[in-house]
Parts: C-alpha cells; structure tokens; sequence
C-alpha cells in the first residue's frame, strides 16, 4: 500500500531533507502544486552569482540546458521521496535515463524556471516522468527523466 501526502509545496528545508543534493548542485529552490508523485511544479530562481557562469558564458551568460534536465530530475525526485512513507528517506538516489531532451530558448540570470513535471509510469521503486521548463509561460526545454529509489 503507498503513502498518501497532503503535502502541496515543499520550501527548501523539506527539498533539502529530501534530496542528498547540495549548493553549487541544488538545481530547485522550491516545489509547488504537488498532486502525489503524479505531478509538481518545481520552481529555480535564476541569479548571476552561480558558479556556472564564470564559464558558460563569461560575456553573455546562459544558463546551461543540462542543469535544466537535473532541475526537472530534482523535482521530480522530491515528489518520489515526499509520496513515500512519512519519515522515511531514500539511501540512494540514481538518474536512469533522459529521452527526448529538447533546449528550445536560452535562459538566463534573472529569469524563472518553473520545471513542469508529471508521472508517467511508476514500476516498484523506478519511476519515470515528463517534464517541461518553462520561463514566464513559454517553454525553454523538455526531457523524459527516469531515476531510481534505494531504501535498503
């Protein structure tokens, strides 16, 4: 029998008892919408001091689309882990897949990133999710994400 949440937003003390994730590699800032596992919107506030854009780029900086596809794997892992029994925490986390990735727009600093994400299948401790970034209501990338859960 799977746990129920009523949970509907999840602020960065609950992201970070969820995820192992840290700063400079936290890609979500908060969860908001949440139905369950089915569906949450996770939410990156963009800003010019992060550490990947003293390289990407130095004169015109853009928010790497690979850091996107994390942010959307990080939301959807705080769904995973927040839908599961209470108080319970995965030992590990593993990223299993990425398909149709798609970078459509440029983001960058002072923009926000909502991470669109909704289940797609869910087998035992594996699921799958599609998700869509999105920057003030156009979407800048897409992906399908799967990962794994660990408990034991």
């Amino acid at each position: 029998m799977e746990a129920v949440t009523s949970i509907e937003a999840a602020d960065i003390s609950v992201i970070l008892n969820s995820l192992p994730h840290r700063y400079p590699f936290l890609m979500v800032d908060r969860v908001i919408d949440i139905r369950g596992d089915e569906h949450g919107i996770g939410i990156k506030n963009v800003t010019a001091n992060e550490p990947q854009f003293q390289g990407h780029f130095p004169n015109r900086p853009v928010f790497p689309g690979v850091l996107m596809i994390e942010g959307m794997a990080q939301t959807a892992g705080v769904l995973c882990v927040l839908a599961g029994a209470p108080g319970q925490q995965p030992r590990e986390v593993y990223f299993m897949t990425i398909d149709k990735a798609k970078f459509r727009k440029p983001v960058v600093p002072g923009d926000r990133i909502e991470y669109h994400m909704n289940k797609v299948a869910r087998r035992r401790n594996m699921w799958w999710f599609r998700g869509e970034a999105m920057v003030a209501g156009q979407i800048v990338a897409e992906a399908e994400v799967g990962a794994m859960l660990s408990w034991t």
